[in-house]
């Protein structure tokens, strides 16, 4: 299963509002123009950021703003607040056969380790924030000026 393209559109949009905001109306249209999907993609994420308490939407053409600090919103909260996945990051089979004795112990020796892998990935995502991205695209951004 992989973690689906809502959490890195949804960082994308983040950025877009961060860079763009200050110079023209970041409206649905403006940021669907960026990351190269159907302007509705980016309404449902906004919505799903909205909801999470990350941005402000005005109807219309009024755009979106971010209304918290860039250092209080991680890769982690992002992450959660688009679905990115549902339940745990690892799907198992749905039937071990309880008769072999890999099948009836298959979950015993391994959903620990797939829950701390997932625990694992999620503390990385903590660990960044979009104030460390933002920096690294001014950086990246200025530097190609």
């Amino acid at each position: 299963m992989k973690i689906t393209s809502r959490f890195t559109v949804a960082v994308h949009t983040l950025l877009v509002i961060y860079f763009f905001g200050d110079k023209t109306r970041t409206t649905s249209e403006f940021i669907a123009e960026s990351v190269n999907v159907n302007p509705v993609v980016i309404r449902r994420t906004l919505l799903s950021l909205k909801s999470a308490g990350m941005i402000e939407v005005k109807a219309g053409c009024g755009g979106a703003r971010i209304v918290k600090d860039l250092k209080d919103i991680t890769l982690y909260d992002v992450y959660t607040a688009v679905d990115s996945v549902d339940g745990d990051l690892f799907h198992f089979h749905e039937d071990p056969n309880p008769a072999c004795p890999v099948g009836k112990n298959i979950h015993a020796v391994l959903d620990d380790k797939l829950f701390a892998a997932q625990r694992a990935m999620e503390n990385e995502l903590r660990k960044v924030s979009l104030a460390d991205l933002a920096r690294d695209l001014d950086v990246k951004t200025f530097a190609c000026k």
